[in-house]
């Protein structure tokens, strides 16, 4: 059942991102007068799940999930139309229209991925509030393990810069990390400035977990029913002063004197309300207390007013955007060796949340419209890019590319979409296989 929900959340978030791009193409094409003879849901190889033709457009849905896409007339893409191509051209025809407005056609895609992300982040800052985790909250600093240490991060570090800017929260501390050069902690009282190892980088991305952690204080959040502390009477928002006599100032202090006291008696000095309070009890080896730090003491939530959020909106879209382009520094270095880790469709579907969380939904649907809206620009053949590219050197030069150029860049751009998609997915398959 969980697996269903993943894929459902997947398809659902896919099937709103390609209807909207292609009607970015759709609607200037017909504000123009440019004939659209197909607008495909997913991909209608050799036959569609269905199909149905209004005016002069067939609109349908394909079988084969991979994106979507409008067929518009006198227009050279990936249905590589020679025999209409070899007529004479139409005045409703994608051809016979200015430059000006095909560039308009073309980049229309992209613009409704940017609008989207943007609207959808600016309704989610009004709807839900923005919580994180402020910098400068983080009295007792981080706790790291065995790969935060690989970076050279230490547990009680805070973490004041990456790169040259300045940390204000804590929850992009760790893909800023990845994606910077250096990190400055003050340690000890000292401010310390370090490189960033790409073996260390690679670590991460191979461990595929949280390297880095705030560290909390000695109260109590959570205490489990039915765990040896819920029996014992130890309640939420005590806080341990002590066990065995060893004094107790944060929550990972806590966790080590614990499990070294494990295996015998333990006595907790809480203070509660400000009445000192003892508990003993004892506790296996293989027993844990069942309590949790209060996590909640660090958060702090935003409200927005819709005219807050629209700026604050266009500026999570940027903050996105220009993440995902520096993530190629990962991908393509050799160390790193980022390329590994690039997820297809069955990657993305595992990455969701198993039940269906309408927060997560919307968070993901708006991220990855963005990506849409970036890989989608990219100056190769075959994507909008592409086309953007030959309609630039036309304006530029006074000259359009002959059909022959423009047939040779699909087919190419074609190749190398195709040769991309053959390793996002045989990297989906392997890890799959790896388990």
């Amino acid at each position: 059942m969980e697996t269903f929900i993943q894929i459902a959340q997947f398809t659902l978030a896919i099937s709103i991102l390609v209807v909207l791009h292609e009607f970015g193409h759709f609607a200037p094409a017909r504000w123009f007068g440019i004939k659209v003879e197909k607008f495909f849901l997913f991909f209608d190889v050799k036959f569609a799940l269905f199909k149905k033709k209004i005016g002069d457009t067939v609109y349908g849905i394909g079988w084969l999930p991979l994106g979507g896409y409008v067929k518009i007339a006198g227009m050279i893409d990936e249905s590589m139309d020679k025999e209409q191509m070899a007529k004479d051209p139409e005045p409703w025809e994608f051809r016979s229209k200015p430059a000006w407005q095909r560039l308009i056609v073309m980049i229309g895609g992209v613009t409704v991925n940017v609008l989207l992300a943007w609207f959808i982040y600016s309704a989610m800052l009004v709807y839900y509030g923005d919580e994180y985790v402020p910098a400068d909250r983080l009295k007792y600093g981080i706790a790291v393990g065995e790969i935060g240490e690989e970076i050279g991060l230490r547990n009680g570090d805070q973490v004041i810069k990456i790169d040259d800017k300045t940390v204000t929260r804590f929850d992009d501390v760790q893909i800023d990390i990845l994606l910077g050069d250096n990190v400055t902690v003050v340690r000890d009282g000292n401010e310390m400035t370090f490189v960033i190892p790409d073996e260390a980088k690679k670590s991460v991305l191979d461990a595929e977990e949280r390297f880095i952690r705030p560290r909390f204080s000695n109260i109590i959040g959570i205490v489990a029913k039915d765990s040896i502390g819920y029996v014992n009477g130890v309640l939420a928002g005590d806080r341990i002063m002590n066990i065995n006599g060893t004094p107790i100032s944060e929550w990972s202090e806590f966790q080590s004197v614990f499990d070294a006291a494990k295996g015998g008696e333990v006595v907790m000095q809480l203070d509660r309300d400000g009445e000192q309070i003892e508990k003993r009890f004892m506790v296996a080896q293989d027993r844990a207390l069942g309590v949790a730090a209060n996590v909640n003491e660090l958060l702090v939530k935003d409200e927005y007013s819709v005219a807050a959020a629209i700026p604050a909106g266009l500026t999570k879209t940027w903050d996105v955007l220009t993440k995902q382009v520096r993530q190629f520094k990962l991908i393509f270095n050799r160390k790193v060796q980022g390329y590994k880790k690039v997820k297809g469709p069955i990657g993305i579907v595992e990455m969701m949340a198993p039940q269906w969380d309408w927060y997560k939904f919307w968070g993901f649907t708006a991220m990855f419209s963005v990506w849409l809206a970036f890989v989608n620009i990219l100056p190769i053949p075959a994507l909008d890019g592409g086309h953007v590219m030959f309609l630039l050197y036309e304006m530029i030069s006074g000259k359009a590319p002959s059909e022959k150029t423009l047939e040779r860049g699909q087919i190419i751009g074609f190749v190398i979409v195709m040769g991309l998609m053959v390793i996002i997915f045989g990297n989906d398959i392997w890890n799959l296989i790896k388990g």
